[in-house]
């Protein structure tokens, strides 16, 4: 048998695909974990279908999972796959024209039946093409047989024996690539071993026969190693962008010393906040799976006004929906957090696809003179201080904020250094005291803010609700007074631009192009950016977590550039915002396919940009 050989890589992007019951999700999760703990640094990109269950074998049924680990800093999870793993022909036809070529090509040959590949779409087996070989290191493996085969002393059906073959091509894969199997084992015993102890020992088996099925046959030519990433000190964990929001939601919640209160209805990408924070009512966090979307942000006004810190979350169907409570958020001027998880539109769209559309809907999307402070993270270890800083301004400005997430964010992962609690600001704001006078809307001189009151406190009796008041809280049809107030309140938002963070420039802070970014483009504008500037370029970046007010320094960033190069997944709705408030030359680069920005694409338009 010949000895495969050890080729030392940088980074590698893989991605796993099959039915969206083979469990592509898992794996690639496993996978993930394994290259963590093994000191790589990640980025992941899931992708699954928009049906719960789409007909096994079809097109619009696969599910996919792609991971980039490399021994340096890893900002996105890669344009396209160095190894494919196909589960079925399905996967197969949807993923093999993004494998680069001379790419690793597994596929379980055992799915490659008559039936699936009508179902795909084939007239004949691509696996008997001559040219495949040609392109890519193919390695075709019996994935069926050889995990019944792992499983013939074990009592059970052949359909929960086939449940296991993902973890005979995982085990497969952690050979090629030299990852550890102890961490997949004791994630199979913890989830199955006590309840399932069968299952457990089952997908053990297969685990372990897949990874020494490469080590005894010469079906893999070649092995590959990625070496730990440099790192500070610290702990890290690995995190996705939703798990990071429930925990800067719990953390907000203790240096706030209030009670936080979530409402929501189930919607995808978003219901996974609702499940998180489900898990923590030992730190007080209630949780209310609402009938609808209006009744979501109903409860959580609701819990605010009592003085609990109110958090809604949906996507760009429900923030539709809730426009009318934020409305009424925005005049009675309590502190309410809603999420926006954006994905495809508009309608139901692509409902498990990313987006970046939702917007010019969180500035406008709401009836009469209604601002309010909009927030957007730019990578899923990031939701974590967007989290923090939602509360921080919402609690502050007595004022309903928008956190804009999306897909790609919410559902990606990477490495995450865990923060010293220690370093968390005080985020506590005082309520209105017994016995002293109180106003209802007279407000701080700095912040323009009012101080809260609770319900039922002697002596703070007041009026709030949604017709226009005075400042005592009186109801006030009077014209000045409506203008008045709608002015105040949009001075409220204005001002919080001297209250964040200044813009900075990644690069010179001067020069022909700037890439400005915001939200989830964050990853492949700084990637792209930092290739172009190692090879001579005159561009530098700078990404927005603060969308409205925007940063005060913007206008002097944007001064000191020839031109302003803006990437969104959406057809232009930054560039809008900044043409309207901006003197400068706006070049935008528009995409609206479900999927983040690829890094070589981003170069090429940089690039074509600077040579226009």
């Amino acid at each position: 048998m010949a000895k495969a050989v050890l080729k030392e890589l940088d980074s590698v992007v893989i991605r796993f695909a099959g039915d969206s019951g083979d469990g592509m999700q898992t794996v690639g999760e496993q996978f993930t974990d394994s290259s963590a703990l093994a000191g790589n640094d990640i980025s992941t990109l899931p992708d699954f279908p928009a049906e719960i269950r789409a007909p096994a074998g079809s097109l619009p049924g696969v599910s996919g999972f792609q991971i980039q680990f490399g021994n340096r800093q890893v900002l996105t999870p890669g344009d396209a796959p160095d190894a494919l793993v196909a589960m079925n022909p399905a996967a197969l036809k949807t993923n093999i024209g993004e494998l680069v070529e001379n790419g690793l090509l597994v596929v379980n040959i055992d799915a490659f039946t008559p039936a699936n590949l009508k179902l795909a779409g084939y007239e004949s087996n691509p696996l008997d093409d001559p040219a495949l070989d040609k392109r890519f290191e193919v390695i075709r493996i019996d994935l069926t047989q050889l995990t019944t085969d792992a499983l013939v002393d074990f009592d059970m059906s052949t359909r929960d024996k086939l449940r296991c073959k993902n973890f005979f091509a995982l085990g497969f894969m952690y050979f090629v690539y030299g990852r550890p199997i102890d961490t997949t084992i004791s994630f199979i015993n913890k989830k199955w071993a006590k309840k399932r102890p069968l299952v457990a020992e089952a997908n053990i088996k297969v685990l372990k026969s897949g990874y020494y099925f490469g080590e005894t046959t010469e079906t893999s030519r070649n092995r590959y190693q990625v070496s730990k990433a440099a790192a500070a000190p610290g702990m890290y964990r690995k995190i996705a962008g939703n798990e990071a929001l429930v925990i800067g939601l719990i953390a907000a919640s203790q240096q706030a010393k209030r009670p936080l209160l979530y409402s929501g209805y189930p919607i995808t990408p978003a219901s996974s906040i609702l499940e998180g924070l489900a898990a923590y009512k030992h730190f007080g966090i209630k949780t209310v799976q609402a009938e609808d979307e209006i009744a979501a942000i109903g409860v959580a006004l609701g819990a605010a006004y009592v003085g609990s810190i109110g958090v809604t979350a949906t996507s760009g169907p429900g923030v539709c929906l809730k426009g009318e409570f934020m409305g009424l958020a925005i005049s009675v001027e309590l502190p309410l957090i809603i999420i926006d998880v954006q994905r495809g539109g508009p309608s139901t769209g692509l409902p498990t696809k990313t987006e970046q559309a939702d917007l010019l809907m969180a500035f406008y999307g709401r009836h009469g003179e209604s601002p309010l402070p909009i927030i957007a993270p730019s990578s899923p270890s990031n939701c974590f201080k967007a989290a923090m800083e939602a509360t921080r301004i919402a609690l502050k400005y007595a004022t309903p904020v928008l956190l804009l997430s999306d897909a790609y964010i919410a559902n990606g992962s990477e490495p995450w250094s865990i923060p010293d609690p220690a370093t968390f600001p005080d985020l506590s704001i005082p309520f209105a005291k017994e016995g002293e006078p109180y106003i209802t809307f007279k407000r701080d001189p700095e912040t323009l803010a009012r101080t809260q009151a609770i319900p039922g406190q002697k002596g703070l009796e007041h009026r709030i609700g949604g017709l226009e008041k005075s400042e005592d809280g009186s109801v006030s049809y009077d014209p000045e007074n409506h203008e008045k107030m709608s002015r105040l309140r949009a001075e409220k938002i204005a001002r919080i631009a001297h209250d964040i963070a200044p813009l900075s420039v990644n690069g010179a802070s001067k020069g022909k192009l700037l890439v400005l970014g915001w939200g989830g483009t964050y990853g492949s504008i700084t990637a792209a950016v930092n290739s172009l500037q190692a090879e001579g370029y005159d561009v530098s970046s700078a990404h927005l977590h603060h969308l409205n007010p925007f940063p005060a320094n913007l206008g002097e960033v944007l001064g000191n550039f020839e031109t302003i190069f803006i990437p969104e997944i959406n057809l232009g709705q930054l560039s809008l915002l900044i043409r309207a408030n901006f003197e400068v030359k706006v070049v935008p680069y528009n995409q609206l396919q479900g999927r983040p920005f690829r890094v070589q694409e981003m170069k090429n338009k940089i690039v074509e940009t600077l040579n226009a």
